[in-house]
C-alpha cells in the first residue's frame, strides 16, 4: 500500500496519541502526586514535590502570624526536610553548645568546615496541629567523623516513615530505624560516608542523600570517594538484603522507588552511572555515562518518564527517560536521544533543586534563580525566567497543584503559578535562612529555617 503524506500524518497522530496514553497509564499507575495523604520522605511521594489534596496559601506574614499555624524553636543546625505522618511531623537535627557556622550564597569556596565539639543527632515528634514537642529522642552523641561543606550543616538527610518504622542516615554516624514512640528499633554502620569534590578528595562536603522506605525495605544510596553503593535492609530488623556496588563519584541524590504494572525499580542519580535497579536483587537494569559531575536533584516521575538532571562541568542536562529502558543507554552525543531516552537539554538542568511535574508541565530551577519550565511529553521550553537575582537557590520547590513555591537560601519563598505562563505572585520572608526543602500536606506547608519549624496554613 502506498502511504499518502495525509495517511502518514494520521498514522503518526495515532501513534503520538497512542504513546501519550501509555504514559498516562504508566503515572496513574505508579501512583505517586496526586492526593497525597503523608508527606513522608524527602519532596513527598515518590519525590514528586506534589500535595494537590487542598490549596495552600500564598501569603503569610511570620510576624504579624497572618496564615502561620504555629512555629517552633528547633535547636542545632540541620537541613533534612520535615516529614508527616497522620497527625505528626517528624524532624531531624544536630546539636552542639557551639554556634555552627553557615554561609550561604553563590560563591565557589570548597574548603570543609571541620566539626571539633561533640553533636548530638536528635529525631524529634511534633503534633502537627499546634506544633507541641511530644517526644525528644537521642539518636547518636559523638563528634561528626566528617568535615562539611560551609553550606551544609551535619544532619543533611532527611528521614523516611512508613507509620511504622523512621529511618534516618546520619552520615558516616550510620543508619538508624526508630519506633513511632521515638525508641530505637535498630542501627547499622554504613562505614564512612566521605562525600566530596572528586577533583579534591580532601574537600569533604558532608553527606546528603536520604533513605527511602518501600514496601517494608529500606533503599540507600550511598555514593562516596570509594566503594559506592545501593542497598536495600529489612525495615524490620536492619538485616541486609543485598549490596549493589557503583562505579561513580560522589553524589548527594535520593533513591527514587517507581513502581509500575510492568516493572519495577530504583532509580538513582549519577554522573559515571545513572541508572536503575532491580529493587529485590538490587541487579542493574540500565544505565547511561555522563552528565554533570556533582550530580544531587533525585530523579522524579513526569509523564510515565523519569526525569534525571544533574549539574557542573561542562553539562547540566535534563532528561527524560523511558521506564522500560535496558542495558547501556549512553547516547553518542550528549544532546541526543534514542530508543530509551525520549527528550534531553544538555544545558538545562539543575545543579541543586529537584525539578516538579503538575500537569502538562515541568519546571527546573537553576541555583542562580533562573526557573525554565518544559513540556513534560516533548521537553519544549516554554519559558525560562528568574525568580530574583542575587540569592542562592537550594531547598527544591513543592506544589499544591495550584502554584509552585520556591524557597531561597535567604528565606524568600517566590509563589509561581504551576501554568506555562511565567509570573511571580507573591513572594513571602520567613525571616531566617532556608535550605531544607518544605513539606506539604493538605494545604499546610511545613518549613525548616535556621532555627525553627513554621506550619503556613490558611486562618479560618
Amino acid at each position: 500500500m502506498t502511504r499518502t503524506p495525509a495517511l502518514i500524518t494520521i498514522i503518526s497522530a495515532r501513534r503520538r496519541f497512542a504513546d501519550r496514553t501509555l504514559r498516562i497509564l504508566i503515572g496513574m499507575s505508579f501512583g505517586l502526586c496526586a492526593l497525597a495523604t503523608n508527606w513522608p520522605q524527602f519532596r513527598g511521594p515518590g519525590a514528586s514535590g506534589v500535595d494537590d489534596s487542598s490549596p495552600a496559601p500564598i501569603a503569610w506574614n511570620v510576624e504579624t502570624g497572618e496564615n502561620v499555624l504555629w512555629k517552633t524553636p528547633i535547636p542545632g543546625l540541620a537541613h533534612a526536610s520535615p516529614i508527616t505522618w497522620d497527625d505528626r511531623v517528624y524532624a531531624l537535627t544536630a546539636v552542639t553548645a557551639k554556634t555552627q557556622s553557615l554561609k550561604v550564597g553563590l560563591y565557589g569556596d570548597i574548603d570543609p568546615v571541620s566539626e571539633k565539639t561533640p553533636h548530638q543527632w536528635r529525631l524529634m515528634a511534633l503534633e502537627k496541629s499546634s506544633g507541641r514537642i511530644l517526644w525528644n529522642t537521642l539518636a547518636h552523641e559523638g563528634v561528626p567523623k566528617s568535615k562539611r561543606h560551609p553550606k551544609a550543616s551535619a544532619c543533611n538527610s532527611t528521614p523516611a516513615t512508613d507509620g511504622r518504622h523512621i529511618v534516618a542516615i546520619l552520615g558516616s554516624e550510620g543508619l538508624f530505624c526508630f519506633h513511632p514512640d521515638g525508641s530505637l528499633a535498630w542501627k547499622r554502620d554504613l562505614g564512612p560516608m566521605d562525600s566530596g569534590y572528586y577533583v579534591v578528595p580532601s574537600a569533604q562536603w558532608g553527606f546528603a542523600s536520604s533513605p527511602v522506605l518501600h514496601e517494608g525495605r529500606v533503599y540507600v544510596l550511598c555514593d562516596v570517594q570509594k566503594g559506592s553503593f545501593l542497598a536495600a535492609f529489612n525495615a524490620e530488623d536492619g538485616r541486609e538484603l543485598w549490596r549493589t556496588a557503583r562505579n561513580d563519584v560522589p553524589t548527594w541524590g535520593t533513591p527514587a522507588v517507581f513502581a509500575s504494572v510492568s516493572k519495577r525499580q530504583v532509580a538513582v542519580n549519577g554522573w559515571k552511572e545513572t541508572a536503575g535497579y532491580d529493587p529485590d536483587t538490587g541487579a542493574r537494569l540500565w544505565w547511561l555515562n555522563g552528565g554533570g559531575d556533582i550530580p544531587v536533584p533525585t530523579p522524579i516521575l513526569a509523564h510515565g518518564l523519569l526525569l534525571f538532571t544533574s549539574a557542573h562541568g561542562k553539562l547540566r542536562p535534563m532528561r527524560a527517560i523511558r521506564p522500560d529502558a535496558q542495558g547501556d543507554i549512553t547516547p553518542a552525543e550528549p544532546g541526543m536521544t534514542n530508543a530509551a531516552i525520549a527528550w534531553v537539554h544538555p544545558r538545562q538542568g539543575n545543579y541543586m533543586q529537584t525539578p516538579i511535574c503538575v500537569g502538562d508541565w515541568i519546571w527546573g530551577c537553576a541555583d542562580t534563580g533562573v526557573v525554565t519550565c518544559f513540556n513534560a511529553d516533548t521537553g519544549a521550553i516554554r519559558y525560562s525566567e528568574r525568580l530574583a537575582a542575587g540569592a542562592g537557590y537550594t531547598a527544591s520547590p513543592v506544589s499544591d497543584g495550584r502554584n509552585l513555591f520556591f524557597p531561597s537560601e535567604t528565606g524568600n519563598v517566590y509563589v509561581v503559578p504551576a501554568k506555562p505562563e511565567f509570573a511571580v505572585l507573591r513572594f513571602n520572608p520567613l525571616g531566617e535562612t532556608c535550605m531544607a526543602s518544605p513539606a506539604l500536606d493538605h494545604g499546610v506547608l511545613f518549613f525548616r529555617t535556621r532555627s525553627q519549624l513554621i506550619a503556613i496554613g490558611a486562618k479560618p
